[in-house]
């Protein structure tokens, strides 16, 4: 759905919603989460890693869970902030990951993009392969024509994932993240990170899909968060 209003003869884009809709690869569906999801989303979102390098409640309860499944998830494409996909594999249908959008500017056509993935299902190129995947649909059927990220100075395995994917970084936001380090006694403690910034254009995208094919596919780095 899309809103229009004329000011002064000039047609202004106004808040939009993406579509309700699923996405799928050769290995992967993207698409809403539902309610089965809620026990795999609760032990990804406890990782360690995801712990660390995301703002999720610590420890991430059945409460969290089934907020963010009926309430949160949905609402970021309703209100128009962006879309967030349940990223499970093909054949089993587990949950591997998530990817969203989110920060959604509708009059820019850009957006900023995240991603998660499963401990067990690192080192795959999940990470790579589902955003891939988004950004075609958000590039050819959408119409956008940006996608930023920004991953924390320390986590360069989501680094790799955005040059994988023909992301340019532009520059680093300093002490701009609050992140969490793991203490001696096993709690979590925070501290602050820079991120650096990544665009990613339509044209960017251009022959990454068959690079990546003849590299060996996705599964080069071991990507997570």
């Amino acid at each position: 759905m899309l809103c229009l209003y004329t000011v002064l003869g000039m047609e202004l884009r106004m808040t939009s919603t993406f579509p309700d809709i699923s996405i799928s690869t050769d290995r992967l569906v993207l698409r809403p989460f539902d309610m089965a999801d809620v026990p795999a989303y609760i032990e990804m979102m406890n990782d360690e890693l995801v712990t660390a390098w995301t703002e999720a409640p610590h420890p991430y309860t059945q409460v969290d869970a089934e907020r963010w499944v009926r309430r949160i998830a949905p609402a970021q494409r309703t209100k128009g902030d962006g879309i967030v996909f349940a990223v499970t594999e093909f054949l089993t249908q587990r949950l591997v990951g998530s990817v969203r959008l989110h920060n959604t500017d509708w009059r820019t056509l850009a957006t900023e993009a995240a991603y998660i993935t499963a401990p067990w299902a690192r080192g795959e190129g999940y990470a790579t392969e589902s955003m891939l995947a988004l950004a075609q649909w958000l590039f050819r059927d959408q119409g956008f024509e940006r996608i930023e990220l920004r991953t924390a100075a320390d986590n360069t395995s989501s680094q790799q994932v955005a040059q994988k994917l023909g992301c340019i970084s532009e520059g680093i936001l300093r002490n701009a993240r609050i992140a969490r380090s793991q203490t001696e006694d096993g709690g979590w403690a925070d501290i602050r990170t820079d991120l650096i910034v990544w665009g990613l254009l339509p044209e960017d995208l251009e022959g990454v899909a068959e690079q990546l094919a003849d590299a060996g596919g996705y599964g080069t780095y071991n990507d997570w968060n």
